[in-house]
């Protein structure tokens, strides 16, 4: 009994070794390829020329990071003067500011005053009706003598004229005498007109706003920078800037501009691939998807760092079939979480254990061994309570 109990205890421990053995063979390996699992498109937030372009197709960029940046169109100052108005902001669309108000803004310039003249009011010479454009002349009210100035003749038409008032102060509408000499001779007066208020500068645009430059009351120059503008109209008016800026960390998958292009509203500008959508791509076939299902976990190995593991969770089998693979093969995802070391290309070592294996020779034998020796108690069992015919005959005797 004890060599038949030992030899029943080296049955199952072979069966336990042979079983490990089995389930190894059972394990499913397949090698697949880090891919990415879905794209992100920049698309251009208003339209207008492209100014740079930061990055280029491969790239690894973070969330935030400038892609490109758009060209703006500037505005400058028409002429000197005094800024008197400002009727937009940044996000606001300038040609709807120029049709309510007239203009984006307005400069009051140095010259408050113009006279519209003619020489009906000349002293009567030869002299005194030839005007010419550029010179200098002298003012004086005709009611109020001591209200003077100075201005130049900037436009001549026939007998008519117009003196912008460099110097002096008075009043809209006051009527005036015009003379060549600041003495006021009447020998020298070249004839008279109304003073008028000179009307501000108005300031035109096109375009959404993107910065404006000045303030209410500033002074300026003419050619000093006013305003920035860019083609079209921001969403809801919320103006987002010229720079064009990765919504997430990833790699650059594509870039459709160039310094220079012109962009429309909307317009695709750069593709990316997240980082966060990495993703084990892997073609299996067909027989060996039979212990696999959405949802079961597999190990993941970087092929070129083997101390580089991974689980990974299959996420989607595809039920089309590969074209032009030898066997019946299925593409299979797979998600896992990368780190630092896993970029786009890679190949991955892929392991899956099967649920079941199939029973080895070595635990058959071992459960007919176990079968054998049940048989031989219950029988041995079943000895003792029959008597042989010898034994029963002896009985009878006595």
């Amino acid at each position: 009994m004890k060599n038949r109990g030992m030899k029943k205890m080296l049955a199952l421990l072979s069966a336990l070794f042979l079983l490990t053995g089995a389930a190894a063979a059972d394990t499913l390996n397949a090698s697949g390829t880090v891919e990415p699992g879905e794209t992100v498109t920049i698309f251009a937030p208003i339209g207008g020329k492209v100014g740079s372009v930061r990055v280029e197709k491969g790239m690894k960029v973070e969330a935030g990071e400038i892609l490109a940046e758009m060209k703006t169109e500037k505005v400058y100052a028409p002429a000197d003067g005094k800024v008197t108005g400002i009727f937009v902001q940044p996000g606001d669309d300038a040609e709807e500011a120029v049709n309510s108000y007239g203009a984006v803004m307005y400069l009051e310039g140095t010259t408050l005053y113009t006279v519209s003249a003619s020489t009906g009011k000349a002293y009567s010479s030869v002299e005194t009706t030839l005007i010419h454009v550029g010179e200098t002349v002298y003012l004086q009210c005709r009611k109020a003598k001591t209200r003077t100035g100075v201005g130049v003749i900037t436009a001549v038409d026939g007998s008519n004229y117009t003196v912008q008032v460099t110097e002096g102060s008075f009043i809209v509408g006051d009527s005036v005498y015009i003379y060549r000499d600041g003495a006021y001779a009447t020998e020298t007066r070249i004839g008279g007109g109304s003073v008028s208020r000179v009307s501000p500068v108005a300031v035109s645009a096109t375009g959404a706003v993107v910065s404006v430059a000045v303030q209410d009351g500033d002074q300026v120059r003419k050619g000093d920078l006013l305003m920035e503008t860019l083609e079209g109209r921001w969403d809801a008016y919320e103006m987002t800037g010229t720079r064009i800026q990765a919504e997430t960390a990833g790699v650059v998958a594509e870039v459709s501009v160039a310094q220079g292009d012109t962009v429309s509203k909307g317009g695709a500008m750069i593709k990316i691939y997240p980082i966060s959508g990495m993703r084990v791509e892997a073609i299996i076939a067909a027989d060996d998807l039979k212990e696999l299902q959405i949802g079961d976990t597999v190990q993941l190995e970087l092929a070129a760092d083997e101390s580089r593991q991974y689980t990974g969770t299959i996420s989607r089998i595809s039920a089309l079939a590969e074209e032009g693979t030898e066997e019946i093969s299925y593409r299979v995802y797979i998600d896992f979480t990368p780190d630092e070391y896993i970029s786009f290309g890679m190949s991955m070592e892929i392991t899956a254990e099967s649920e079941q294996g199939e029973k080895t020779e070595a635990a058959v034998e071992a459960d007919d061994e176990e079968k054998t020796e049940k048989a031989e108690q219950k029988e041995n069992a079943g000895g003792k309570n029959r008597q042989r015919p010898a034994d029963r005959e002896t009985a009878n005797e006595e």
